[in-house]
């Protein structure tokens, strides 16, 4: 096993108001996935879907639901800099609710936000 993650999943109760703030943090656009009930918006990855970890804003009804509390803390990838990441979230919606802290100085620094949809997400990077 490569990975200990393949998929996840954010949910979003406004799906295009999650896109522009995830899109402004990243600095690249989602593409769209949609299915009979469920509306989709893929993180950008580099590489074949079989071979990294991906992911997807995700809108669904009553299937999905944001939480600030509930559930499993996703950390997503953002090198090369976390600060990049920071300094766009309250400008594009989310609050901070741990900024840039180190780790360790192996393990590189976190932050957790709020999104613009309620839920607590996590980043990473090495410096």
């Amino acid at each position: 096993m490569k990975n200990a993650i393949n998929w996840f999943e954010i949910p979003t109760e406004h799906l295009d108001r999650a896109t522009r703030f995830y899109e402004a943090l990243y600095g690249k656009p989602f593409e769209p996935m949609n299915m009979p009930n469920i509306k989709m918006r893929l993180f950008p990855v580099e590489g074949h879907a079989a071979d990294t970890v991906g992911g997807a804003l995700v809108h669904s009804g009553s299937f999905h639901k944001p939480s600030a509390t509930d559930g499993p803390l996703v950390y997503l990838n953002a090198n090369p800099d976390l600060q990049l990441f920071l300094d766009n979230v309250e400008v594009s919606g989310g609050q901070i609710l741990v900024g840039k802290t180190q780790i360790s100085p192996d393990h590189g620094y976190m932050e957790v936000i709020l999104d613009t949809e309620g839920n607590r997400i996590a980043f990473h990077s090495n410096s």
